[in-house]
Formats: C-alpha cells, sequence, structure tokens
C-alpha cells in the first residue's frame, strides 16, 4: 500500500491566524481595559489637588489609591463567579457599569470618606474588569497566541493612563478635578455597545455553556447552613478590617487587622481550592501580593514624587507620565511575543530580572527630564510592562469551569499588595526622601517575584497536594476543529 505523505499546511502569520471574530473579541475586551486604566490613574493624578481641597496627609492622600484594592478581592471572587456561570461577557459588561458609576461619583465627593467609599465601587468593578476580559480574550484566541493577546490586552491600560494625562492638561487647570471624574459616563455608552454586539468567548461556549453546565465555585463555603453563616462573618470581618486598615478609624489597629483580614482572606482560598489547589490559591496569592507590591509604589506616587520632590509642573509631569506610559505599552507588546516565545513563567522572570538595573538609577535623575523619561521609559517596559503576561501566565494554572472566580480571586487578593504600596512609600518616605522609598520597595518586591516566578513555586508547591496537576490548561484547550479533545497529561508523568 502507497504510504500517503502529510504535507504540513501553509505557515500564515500570526495575525492571519486569529479570525475577525476573535480580534472584534479582543479589541471590546481592549477598549475596556483603556477605559479602566483612565479612570484608575485618575486619582494618582489629582491627588495633591483633592490633598489642598480637604486637607490631607499624604498618608490620607495615599490611602484614596488603596481603597480601590479594599474591595478588589470581593469584586474579583463575586464578578469572576458569574463570568463561570453565565458567561466572560456578562460579567465584562456588568464591571464596566460597575466602575463607571464610581468614578462618577468620585466627582461628587464633599470629603474623604465620600471619596473613599467610591473608591470602593471602582476597585470591586475593576477587579472584575481584570478576571473577565482576560479570560474572555484568552479563551477565544488560539492557543499558542495567547501570550500575544495577554500582553497586547494589558497594554490597554497604559493607554488609558496616557489618554488619563493628556486630559488632565486639557481639564484640570480650567476646570477642576472633579469634572476629569465627571468623564467616568463615557465608558457605559461602551458597556451598552459591548452587550449587544460580543460573541461569547469560544472556549467557555464549548465547555461550559454547551454542556449545559452551571458551575458554581462558592459552592464550597456555602455548603451547610453553619459554614454559610461562618463564611457571611468572614467577609464582613474581611472587608470592615481592610477598611479600617486604609482609613484614619484603623490608627493604632493596624497589625491587628491586617492579621484578621489575611486569616479571613487565607480561610476563604483554602476552601475555594479544595484539598487539592488550597496550596495554589495560597501561593498564586502571595506572589501576586509582591508582584504588587513592587509595581505599585511608583504607580501611585510617581506624580506625587515629580511635583513635590522635584517641582516639575503640570506640564513636566504629563510629560515624564507619557514616557512612563508608553515604556509599559511597549513592555507589555514586547512581552506578548516573548511570552509565546519561550514560555510566559520564563520571559517573566528574566524580564524582571532586568528591570532591577534601572530601578535606582531612575530616581537619581533631578533636573534633567529627557533623561529620566528616557530611564522611566525602561523601567516601566521591564518592570510593570511584563506584567502583561500575568493573565495568560494566572490563567494556565486553573481550568476553564473555575479560571473566572479562580483568576479573579487569587488576583485580587494579591492586588492587597497595590493598597499596602503606596502607603508603605508614604511612610517609608518619614524617615528618608520619597524616591528613596520607591526604589528600596520596588527593587526588593521586584526579587521576590523574580524567585517565586521563576522557580516555579506555586506550580511546584501545587503539586505537592496534587501530583496529577496540568501544568498548563490553556495551552492544552486549543486543538482543530473536529479532532477528540484527550486528557490533559498529568504533570507527574511528563
Amino acid at each position: 500500500m502507497e504510504r500517503t505523505v502529510q504535507t504540513p499546511p501553509p505557515t500564515l502569520p500570526w495575525y492571519r491566524e486569529v479570525t475577525g471574530t476573535q480580534w472584534k473579541s479582543f479589541f471590546a475586551a481592549w477598549i475596556g481595559y483603556v477605559l479602566d486604566g483612565f479612570d484608575f490613574v485618575l486619582i494618582t493624578l489629582v491627588l495633591t489637588e483633592i490633598s489642598d481641597d480637604f486637607g490631607l496627609s499624604t498618608v490620607q492622600a495615599a490611602g484614596l489609591v488603596s481603597g480601590a484594592f479594599v474591595t478588589r478581592w470581593l469584586g474579583g471572587a463575586v464578578l469572576g463567579a458569574l463570568g463561570d456561570r453565565y458567561g466572560r461577557k456578562l460579567s465584562m459588561v456588568l464591571s464596566i457599569l460597575l466602575y463607571s458609576l464610581g468614578t462618577f461619583a468620585c466627582g461628587f465627593a464633599w470629603n474623604y470618606h465620600s471619596l473613599f467609599a467610591a473608591r470602593l465601587a471602582i476597585g470591586m468593578g475593576m477587579a472584575g474588569e481584570y478576571s473577565a476580559s482576560a479570560t474572555y480574550v484568552m479563551e477565544s484566541w488560539p492557543a499558542r497566541l495567547r501570550g500575544r493577546a495577554s500582553g497586547f490586552l494589558i497594554s490597554g491600560f497604559s493607554v488609558g493612563s496616557v489618554l488619563a494625562a493628556q486630559v488632565y492638561t486639557w481639564v484640570v487647570p480650567s476646570l477642576g478635578w472633579r469634572w476629569m471624574f465627571y468623564l467616568g459616563l463615557i465608558p457605559i455608552a461602551v458597556a451598552l455597545w459591548m452587550r449587544r454586539a460580543l460573541p461569547e468567548a469560544e472556549e467557555w461556549t464549548a465547555e461550559v455553556a454547551e454542556r449545559g453546565a452551571r458551575p458554581n465555585p462558592f459552592r464550597p463555603l456555602f455548603r451547610t447552613p453553619r459554614l454559610a453563616l461562618v463564611n457571611t462573618v468572614l467577609v464582613v470581618a474581611a472587608t470592615l478590617s481592610l477598611f479600617l486598615v486604609f482609613t484614619p478609624g484603623g490608627a493604632g489597629l493596624v497589625p491587628v487587622l491586617s492579621v484578621v483580614a489575611g486569616l479571613a482572606l487565607v480561610a476563604f482560598a483554602v476552601q475555594l481550592g479544595g484539598k487539592r489547589g488550597w496550596l495554589l490559591y495560597v501561593s498564586m496569592i502571595v506572589t501576586l501580593f509582591f508582584a504588587f507590591l513592587y509595581s505599585w509604589p511608583i504607580q501611585a506616587l510617581l506624580p506625587t514624587y515629580l511635583k513635590s520632590e522635584l517641582g516639575y509642573s503640570t506640564g513636566q509631569v504629563t510629560d515624564v507620565l507619557y514616557f512612563a506610559g508608553f515604556g509599559t505599552m511597549a513592555g507589555c507588546w514586547t512581552a506578548g511575543f516573548l511570552g509565546d516565545r519561550i514560555g510566559a513563567k520564563k520571559a517573566y522572570a528574566v524580564t524582571l530580572l532586568a528591570s532591577l538595573a534601572f530601578v535606582f538609577p531612575v530616581f537619581m535623575v533631578h533636573d534633567n527630564l529627557l533623561l529620566l523619561g528616557c530611564l522611566l521609559f525602561l523601567l516601566q517596559a521591564t518592570s510593570f510592562g511584563i506584567s502583561g503576561l500575568l493573565p495568560r501566565w494566572i490563567g494556565g494554572h486553573f481550568p476553564t469551569a473555575s479560571r473566572g472566580a479562580a483568576l479573579g480571586f487569587t488576583y485580587n487578593v494579591g492586588a492587597l499588595g497595590g493598597a499596602v504600596a503606596p502607603v508603605l512609600g508614604a511612610r517609608l518616605a518619614s524617615g528618608m526622601d520619597l524616591g528613596q522609598a520607591l526604589a528600596v520597595l520596588t527593587f526588593a518586591g521586584t526579587v521576590i517575584v523574580v524567585v517565586l516566578v521563576g522557580f516555579d513555586v506555586p506550580a511546584r508547591l501545587n503539586r505537592l497536594v496534587d501530583p496529577d496537576a496540568t501544568d498548563d490548561h490553556l495551552a492544552a484547550a486549543d486543538l482543530p476543529e473536529g479532532l477528540p479533545r484527550p486528557e490533559p497529561e498529568p504533570a507527574s508523568r511528563r
């Protein structure tokens, strides 16, 4: 019998492997990230104006940045679970509506506490937006291009930050800081368009919707009435403790309140992860906590540093933020290609290691805006930009049916590092220059993350309790149409 020789299909440029529908899905999610970045960065741009109006200290002002992180864990878990059960698109739209209304409400704040309350709503919405958009795009694009999808998607946040810096120069000098927040209504129109025009994520549709599954990631928390009561108390305790930690009401009790919140969140992680996944949840949270701790001191307090310590004008601050924003964008784009070529884990660790060369030099430049901008571009490209791979890296650890809630919970509990970062930076600045404090925090946090990601600590710990854990759920999920889907190969057999 004559042997048939299989000829490989012609190689297409990567961008032609992505269908028109997949590009449409991507751009819709990307726009959500642009608006997310715009809304979140607003508070850092107008901190000095708000502080002047409300008479806030540096620590109180930093607390407003932290306010959005207090409810992120809850928003990420709830909206992520909705995405697992009812679809990624619905979760994404609800998230945009929530953070848009919260941003709009900031414009009507009459004191510190009312503004802080509006920031809580923003935090919940942004947490849901991250998990919903990330899972939506990851589950829509071909598996081999998901690093690119991840990096391109997260670059939208940087576009939003650059846009916010430009709008700041147009709006605040003439109309005041409140009008920056009134623009928060704009994303609502985008959300309504997205709700009507978008298809559902392909992978979620195939693995959940078409099978008639209705996953409930919170089922372990409410198995019995007694357990439901205990976990309801834990939700209240965690939220109230975090609120008091980041407001003056918790003065003198911060260590105790932090322990209470931490224990409550670990209890949720253990229950949601179950016997085989609890260590993955906890180690992922720790890794992400330090990822935020290294990146958010600069994100939150750079404008304050430029204005208060370097004496830069509004226009000069905007120029520096352009360098930072475009550096992050370039880093996200590069990270996507690098992650697809050498793997998300290796790309993340190697690029972060390179970023250490730029941390201290950034804060040694005082009177040379161009040099400062170039160094900041390189730092943000290699440091914050590589976080464009986070959705790809985190999402690969969890199966489709629980990915939204798992990614939303672990990422946004870890995001409390971003809440701690500006406050810790402000407190360190009481004993040293603000620039020096930011450099120390960034350098130390980066080293820790390089170790945790580079040595694959979450996955290694997970295999201690689950030897058959799948290495990468996202990589295993993409096969040519019509071929049977094999069972994932256990990590222990590889």
